[in-house]
């Protein structure tokens, strides 16, 4: 009879965790699959390409590009806010850019 109730009580235990597995299946995974990483790389070299082709060699070499599920991020600190538009207007151009965070900084004038 113990045996039983141990049985059943794991049995309980194993199909709750399974469910509960299942159900975080279907919210968004918090990380990305090989593809989404490759994905992911290919855009940043885009961005970076096409922010020296766009604005210039020296603008790109001070703006950081991450990017992820599509989702770009500029840093960095850049002379002026022309370079900083310029630099998040090339990276919206670029193929597979879901959208742009431009957190680029002036730099100060002193």
């Amino acid at each position: 009879m113990m045996q039983r109730k141990l049985l059943f009580a794991m049995t309980v235990a194993v199909a709750t965790a399974l469910g509960a597995g299942c159900a975080s299946r279907s919210e968004q995974p918090t990380q990305r699959s090989a593809g989404e990483f490759t994905d992911d790389a290919a855009i940043t070299a885009k961005v970076k390409t096409a922010i020296a082709t766009d604005v210039g060699a020296r603008a790109a070499a001070a703006v950081s590009v991450d990017t992820y599920r599509g989702v770009v991020q500029l840093t960095g600190f850049v002379n002026d806010r022309d370079t900083a538009s310029r630099a998040e207007e090339a990276a919206k151009k670029v193929s597979g850019v879901r959208s742009v965070k431009n957190d680029i900084r002036l730099k100060s004038s002193s």
